[in-house]
Formats: structure tokens, C-alpha cells, sequence
């Protein structure tokens, strides 16, 4: 009975077990049923778009404006095509075909993906970066077709310019390179950053937090739904102190002059930049997408260098607008008084040699007023002699010259104030006391930028107080404009008034007296300037060059007004402008429009005619000098 009862209940336990299979298995086919015949239609569609992406949202680059609020530079909508790499099948056939699509080189379309091969292959590799409407369109009709599935086209936000205003201060935007991203932890391949110019300095504040976009996409590439969306945060916006108008007025005067060069307008008292100009100039808007090679070649093959920024790159001798330190540095030295005088009969002579005045009768006797009025380079001759070259470097120095200014723009180059000490340290050699005499005129290896220049007017201007050109003025994050503290000054000197005075006068007599710079007379505003003319070559040698057209002297001037309460300071300097003059004509409208603002009048309109003189631009110098007589 025992055996029975056993082999009962294994029985019972088999015939359950048996039940439980043929539920299980029954259930597992009604599911597979289920979901392959009656939900066959839903899951194929799932198994179809089962592809997803991220896109990366480019965050626009913040908006800069002038310092009365006027916009400046800003973004516009572009399109981008680009490769995403983790859904190509062939990437070789993707990449000529795209080629072909897009009208370009198969080439130059690999090299850009060999150059972002080592990238993760979710990141997109940007191809075209500002795209046609015809490229767009033709690259969406082939994403429908299923032909160029793996290729995405994205509105971004790319930056726009005013054409070529204030090129070299705003700078370019550019694609980061290899080297950017390593010297960065928050850069990543395909980022687009400053590469020069304000652009350049205040990337990061302008640059904003990309955003990104997962999204589902089906076989074809067309995205089906979006998962998760993180918007772009977008740059900071930043006031300049730039003023539009003045920035204007200096660009339309260089551009009915015909003249390469540069200004830089600040106001003195604290050292803010009004306006900043180096010509010739460039277009920012070709490198904002991506410079094609053609453009790219064209700008460094250009003689006339435009992309070199010529107001803080550019070094020159300042001749006569040197002239200012010199007699300032013997005043404060002690060496002659404002009432010093010198006979000039049109030469004189130091260590054995024969030094010309650019007047060749002479000035007669002149004190220290007269010589800056009616630029007499013996009277200079003397004084720089009496004061040696240390003490030139001394003052000059401090007057913002031979150093740097300290702007807020990249690679600013230094000039040259020569010492003692900076030829036996560069030269292994003895400084001869009769290379000052052409120092005294700033020639000789006196170099300066023209930044410097306005330095050194500002620092004049304002009683002693050498400022720190900039261009930031005031800061939005979203929650209004915050004002940036300027920067320090870089010295300030104890100047007698009454000394300075004298400087002061001499330089009002240069524009509203008999001096050379009567073109940048504005009545009633007491503008103090100074005239200067550099050779850029010897007499012998410009008599023996085969061609004229970079052998012409450069014209400055520089400038401040009103003499007694100065409100605006700088320089011009026209690349073989022939003399100051012709650069006086170009900072008349300048000076003018700056006046205009002040005073609440109309603003003048654009010069169409400087009347600049052009005549005889080989002159020996006491030529060149005869002409500039008509200008008084």
C-alpha cells in the first residue's frame, strides 16, 4: 500500500508539472502572437526609429555695443551641414556624394573629416559652416531620398559685422584649433571662439554654454520626436567705449584721403577709446563661417598687409611730434625755461657735422612756444644736446612713449625710446652724444606705435597722468548693465603746471596760429595739435629706389582739445601721407564730429573732398617744408 500511495502522489506531482508546461508554454505563445502578428505594425516602426542623436545648440556669441547703446556687432541665422559618423554606414560613399552635392572638392571635404576622425563619432563634423539656401536645399531633398542619411543640416547663430568697420578691434570669430583646445579645458573640437581683436580677449565672457537636443530619428535621418532639450545660454552682452560716431567720422576721412594708417581717439581723462582704426581693413564676416583659401590668400598676399593692425602692431619714428617730450623733459630737468631762446639760420652744426632745419632761411630766434608752433628743428637740436639721450628716455617713457599701452587687444607691439643702456646691451657699443641730435627730432631709432602716440597726447592733456587705453565699459549678464571699473593708470608724473602750460600753448599755436596744423582748426574749441613728418628712407636712398610708392614720408598728427580742458585726445597716422598736414585735413572731421556730439548740433555729414596735398612727394625736406608753410 505504501508503494501505491508513493508512486500516487509522484504521479499527481508529474501531471501538475505537465499543466504548468502547457499554461507556460501556452502563454509565452499567445505573447509572441501577440506582439509579432497583432502589434507587428507598432514594434516594426519602433525597430525602424530605433536611432537616436545628439545635436549640439550652439550658444550665440553675446551682442556688443557702443557706448551710446547702438549695436555694434550681433548674430544672424545661418545653416550648418555637418556628418554624423555614428550612423554612416560608408562613410567614403557619404563623403562623395556630399561632395558632389555640395559643389565642392572631394578633397577638401575628406581632409575635414580626416582632420576630426580622432572626435567621438556622436559628434557631428561640420562641413559647410554658413550653407547656401541651394546647398541646404539640395542636402535635405537627398536626406528624404534616404541617399544622405547620416548628414544633418542645423540653423546655428553665426556672427555678423559692419562690413569693415572697426575690423581690427572687433577681431574675427574662427573654428578653435588644436592647440586652443589644449591649452583649454572648457574648449572642445568645433567650437567657435575669438581669434583676434576684442573677439579674442573677451571670448570667454562672449562666448555663452552650448546647449544640446537628443532627439529620435527614423532610417532615413528625419527626426521623429525629441527626447530631451537643454537651450543654449548666450554670451554676455558688452557695452564698448567705442563711440559709433567718431569711429565713423575717422573711417570716412581715411577713406576720401586714399591713405593707409591708423588713429586712436580716447578720451584723456580716463583713458576710454572712442574710436580705434587701422587701414587698410579687412572683412570679419568671411572668417565668421569658415575663410575659404582663395579669400584667405588674397589677405596675405595683399601688400598693402591688411591684416596687419597697424595702430598697435605698426612701428614708426614719430619725427617733429616728438618734439614735445623733448621740451618737456628739459623743462622738468631744469636744463631751459619756457622763455629759452635758440638762433636758427637754418642749420647748425654738433661734433663736426652739419645739421639742417626744414626751413632753409631759418627761424631766426625762437623760445620754447615758437619752436613746437613753427617746428624748428634747431632749436631741438640744442635742447636734445644739452639733455642727452637718458633723460629723453627718462621723460619719454613716462610720457607713455618706447613702452606699451597696455590695451586690451592682443599682440601689442613695443617701441623705442634708445638709452645708453638698451645700445650697449643691444648693440655691445658706446652711445655717441651725436645720434641724439637726431633723436631730439624723433628720427634715429625712435620708434613708436600709434597707440603710444595717443597715450602720450593723453597723458600731456590731462597734467601727467599716464592712462590705460580700453575698450570695456560696462557688462550685461541678463540682469542689466553693471559698469567695469576702468584699469589703473600706468604712472603718474608731478608735471609743474606752468611748464606744461608752455607745451600746452605752443601746441594751441601749431593749429591757431602760424604752425602747420590749421586744417584741424574748429572755432571756438581751441584744438592743440602737433604736425609731424618721418622719412621712411634717405634722400640718397629715395633718389635711387626704382619706385615712389612706399618711399613717401608719413604724416602724423596728434592732438587734444580743448587745450585747457581737454575732453578728447589722439593721434592720425597716414601710412606716406607726405606730411602732417594732409593728416591735420583727416582729423578736422574727426575733431568736428566729436564737437558736434558735444554740443547737441547736427552731426557734419562725410567729407567728400580733403583738399590734400599730394604734390612732389619726393621733395627734398626743405621743399616738402615750403608747402607746408601754405597751410598756415
Amino acid at each position: 500500500m505504501a508503494f501505491h500511495e508513493e508512486r500516487r502522489r509522484v504521479g499527481l506531482r508529474l501531471s501538475v508539472l505537465q499543466y504548468l508546461v502547457v499554461v507556460l508554454f501556452s502563454a509565452l505563445a499567445i505573447s509572441f502572437w501577440y506582439l509579432q502578428v497583432v502589434q507587428h505594425d507598432r514594434f516594426q516602426e519602433m525597430a525602424d526609429n530605433n536611432h537616436q542623436r545628439t545635436l549640439p545648440l550652439r550658444a550665440p556669441r553675446g551682442v556688443l555695443f557702443d557706448r551710446d547703446g547702438r549695436v555694434l556687432v550681433e548674430n544672424r541665422h545661418s545653416y550648418s551641414i555637418s556628418i554624423v559618423r555614428e550612423h554612416t554606414q560608408d562613410l567614403n560613399r557619404t563623403i562623395s556624394l556630399l561632395s558632389k552635392v555640395l559643389g565642392l572638392q572631394e578633397a577638401s571635404v575628406r581632409e575635414i573629416v580626416d582632420r576630426h576622425r580622432r572626435e567621438p563619432s556622436y559628434r557631428p563634423i561640420t562641413i559647410v559652416q554658413d550653407a547656401t539656401l541651394a546647398q541646404v536645399a539640395a542636402v535635405t531633398a537627398r536626406r528624404l531620398s534616404s541617399e544622405l542619411p547620416d548628414v544633418v543640416v542645423q540653423q546655428v547663430p553665426t556672427r555678423q559685422y559692419p562690413e569693415t568697420l572697426a575690423a581690427h578691434l572687433f577681431g574675427y570669430v574662427g573654428e578653435v584649433n588644436d592647440a586652443q583646445v589644449s591649452n583649454a579645458d572648457d574648449l572642445k573640437s568645433g567650437d567657435i571662439v575669438g581669434q583676434s581683436g576684442v573677439e579674442k580677449v573677451y571670448n570667454a565672457m562672449l562666448m555663452g554654454e552650448d546647449g544640446a537636443k537628443r532627439v529620435v530619428v527614423n532610417s532615413t535621418g528625419r527626426e521623429i520626436r525629441t527626447l530631451e532639450e537643454i537651450p543654449p545660454t548666450e554670451g554676455k552682452r558688452l557695452q564698448l567705449t567705442i563711440d559709433y560716431d567718431v569711429q565713423k567720422a575717422v573711417e570716412d576721412a581715411f577713406a576720401v584721403s586714399g591713405f593707409n594708417g591708423a588713429a586712436v581717439v580716447l578720451d584723456p581723462s580716463n583713458g576710454e577709446v572712442l574710436a580705434f582704426a587701422s587701414l587698410p581693413a579687412y572683412d570679419p564676416n568671411a572668417f565668421a563661417a569658415g575663410i575659404d583659401r582663395n579669400t584667405w590668400s588674397a589677405l596675405t598676399t595683399d601688400e598693402d598687409r591688411p591684416l596687419n593692425d597697424r595702430a598697435i602692431q605698426g612701428t614708426y619714428s614719430p619725427g617733429s611730434t616728438f618734439k614735445m617730450a623733448v621740451g618737456l623733459a628739459a623743462l622738468e630737468e631744469g636744463i631751459i625755461t619756457p622763455d629759452f631762446k635758440v638762433f636758427c639760420p637754418g642749420h647748425a652744426n654738433f661734433y663736426g657735422r652739419d645739421f639742417k632745419c626744414w626751413k632753409r632761411g631759418g627761424h631766426g630766434a625762437v623760445d620754447l612756444r615758437h619752436a613746437i608752433e613753427q617746428s624748428c628743428d634747431v632749436y631741438f637740436y640744442t635742447v636734445g644736446n644739452m639733455l642727452g639721450v637718458d633723460k629723453i628716455n627718462k621723460w619719454a617713457t613716462l610720457l607713455g612713449l618706447g613702452v606699451k599701452s597696455g590695451i586690451d587687444l592682443p599682440n601689442e607691439r613695443q617701441g623705442l625710446v634708445p638709452s645708453t643702456e638698451w645700445k650697449r646691451q643691444r648693440m655691445k657699443e658706446k652711445w655717441y652724444a651725436g645720434e641724439t641730435i637726431s633723436v631730439s627730432i624723433g628720427q634715429g631709432q625712435v620708434s613708436v606705435t600709434p597707440v603710444s602716440m595717443a597715450v602720450y597726447m593723453a597723458t600731456l592733456a590731462n597734467g601727467g597722468t599716464r592712462v590705460t587705453p580700453h575698450l570695456l565699459k560696462a557688462m550685461d549678464e541678463g540682469t542689466g548693465w553693471k559698469p567695469i571699473p576702468p584699469p589703473a593708470p600706468q604712472s603718474k608724473i608731478d608735471i609743474d603746471p606752468d611748464k606744461l602750460q608752455a607745451i600746452r600753448d605752443g601746441l594751441w599755436m601749431v593749429v591757431n596760429a602760424a604752425g602747420t596744423g590749421g586744417t584741424a582748426r574748429i572755432v571756438g574749441k581751441d584744438v592743440a595739435g602737433k604736425t609731424g613728418s618721418a622719412q621712411v628712407i634717405s634722400n640718397a636712398g629715395r633718389m635711387a629706389a626704382r619706385t615712389t610708392k612706399n618711399l613717401r614720408d608719413n604724416g602724423w598728427f596728434v592732438f587734444f582739445a580743448p587745450r585747457d580742458n581737454p575732453k578728447i585726445a589722439g593721434v592720425i597716422f597716414a601710412e606716406h601721407g607726405i606730411h602732417g598736414g594732409n593728416a591735420a585735413r583727416i582729423s578736422h572731421h574727426v575733431l568736428d564730429t566729436f564737437f558736434a556730439k558735444q554740443d547737441g548740433r547736427p552731426l557734419p555729414p562725410p567729407p567728400t573732398d580733403l583738399k590734400l596735398d599730394l604734390s612732389d612727394a619726393m621733395a627734398q625736406p626743405h621743399e616738402r617744408a615750403a608747402r607746408e608753410e601754405q597751410d598756415r
